[in-house]
């Protein structure tokens, strides 16, 4: 019987042993941290051994596979002396996609991943398709492959998810746009971070379809340099293309085989120009699955904005205020700061996950104006940015209206008082979305 390890006891993880346990394998699992009670249960559940606290070796360096969970990165300690010893180690969506058979739409990018793959499992909904939602967003792609059937997937899987992807190959793979972002995992080396998202591109065929924003520089200098044998969707919003989605006055057109469709530009459910991108991302990807215009065309106009996720709450005095308690890692923050064009009041805080604060340095030296604290404990948070935006313009705050009011009195007229804590809630909050919920209460209470 063949020996799989799994490294890392959260949802990626958990998915993977759990689907190594249904198809046979002698499986164990490793994380260096704690691992939360919901995933130990649904590890004992399936009687999994594992370990957590630390790595041991001998339980480790026997194995024939390793499933490396994202978050660890490639120079991690044990990983290095898997590779040192030859041990293939791959992801969980590489590991998942050996044991499913259904069609798989899958998205990255720097920003608008997870609207443009909610957009899109919305719309495949709406045409009636079984479905299923996974990879970066949702529950484990493996997970789901090990216990429920579905014919097709919408998976958003992130640059990380994709470093140790070989064989995998989406039906429809997606490019939403790149932006230099975690080149701390890339060794600084844009080119690398670059390459690593165009992995999903990696074993398109003639049949399949990449759809990518002819629009950004990065993505276009890069395919001038390869060569894909696929069918090439662009979307743009400032030429006309022949196949792909572009601007035409206030329209939104898609062109696909001989098909052409519009869609006025007011409809759509998201405003804002980067949503404009993502709306025709998820279009372009329906009309390749031979979903009907009229569908798409009111899936769009009636999508209802991702709760929780750069959820606009309200403008008071001209401050907006947004709701990003998903925002639960650095990652997720650098993208909510990232699109910010005012200038911003940046609530932040919670359970400290072994946060990198450093990633977040420059944009904070640009965007940010001020900070609010919103945790027991921000000690890591004030030695992080206090260099950078001043120790008189960082409080700290214990509960959402405490927050809200404070971050009230730094904003002025034309700011954005922005939500997004980098950090879990279980300090102050049940949950992000509880987290979510109380910030949106105390703006209306201003």
């Amino acid at each position: 019987m063949s020996r799989v390890v799994v490294l890392g006891g959260a949802e990626s993880g958990v998915g993977a042993a759990v689907l190594a346990k249904v198809k046979g394998f002698d499986v164990f699992l490793s994380d260096n941290g704690k691992i939360k009670e919901e995933y130990a249960s649904e590890l004992r559940k399936w009687e999994i051994p594992f370990e957590e606290g630390g790595h041991t070796e001998s339980l480790i360096l026997n194995a024939d596979e390793v499933v490396k969970s994202p978050g660890i990165p490639l120079t991690a300690p044990m990983i290095r002396k898997l590779e040192a010893q030859g041990t293939h180690i791959v992801s969980e969506i590489e590991f998942a996609g050996r044991y499913d058979t259904a069609k798989k739409i899958c998205i990255t990018g720097s920003n608008g991943k997870t609207t443009t793959t909610s957009l899109i499992y919305y719309l495949l909904q709406q045409a009636g398709l079984n479905v299923g939602l996974g990879g970066n967003i949702g529950k484990s792609y493996a997970y789901q492959v090990a216990t429920e059937h579905y014919d097709y997937y919408v998976l958003e899987i992130s640059s990380f998810q994709l470093d140790n992807v070989y064989d995998f190959r989406p039906d429809i793979a997606i490019i939403t746009n790149i932006t230099p972002d975690h080149l701390d995992r890339y060794d600084h080396n844009m080119e690398n971070y670059v390459k690593a998202k165009f992995r999903i591109t990696r074993n398109l065929r003639p049949e399949d379809c990449f759809i990518f924003d002819s629009d950004d520089a990065i993505t276009i200098a890069h395919l001038d340099k390869i060569i894909l044998q696929t069918k090439m969707l662009p979307f743009t919003q400032e030429r006309e293309v022949s196949q792909g989605a572009f601007l035409r006055d206030d329209k939104m057109v898609i062109r696909y085989d001989q098909d052409e469709s519009e869609i006025y530009l007011e409809e759509l459910a998201l405003g804002g120009k980067h949503n404009i991108y993502n709306s025709m991302a998820a279009a372009l990807a329906a009309k390749a699955m031979d979903i009907e215009n009229e569908v798409i065309r009111n899936s769009l106009a009636t999508f209802a904005p991702i709760e929780h996720r750069l959820e606009p709450v309200l403008s008071i005095k001209d401050v907006l205020y947004i709701n990003d308690s998903k925002a639960t890692n650095i990652d997720s923050a650098w993208y909510a700061l990232e699109c910010q064009k005012k200038p911003v009041v940046w609530i932040v805080g919670g359970t400290d996950k072994g946060n990198d604060y450093s990633i977040l340095n420059d944009l904070v030296k640009e965007k940010v104006k001020a900070i609010v604290c919103l945790g027991i404990d921000n000690a890591k948070i004030h030695a992080a940015f206090e260099g950078i935006v001043g120790k008189d313009k960082m409080v700290d705050t214990h509960s959402a209206e405490e927050a809200v009011k404070a971050a009230s009195r730094f904003a002025q007229s034309g700011d954005v008082v922005l939500l997004s804590p980098c950090c879990a809630s279980f300090d102050l909050f049940k949950n992000y979305e509880d987290r979510g919920e109380k910030f949106k209460q105390a703006v209306r209470n201003l």
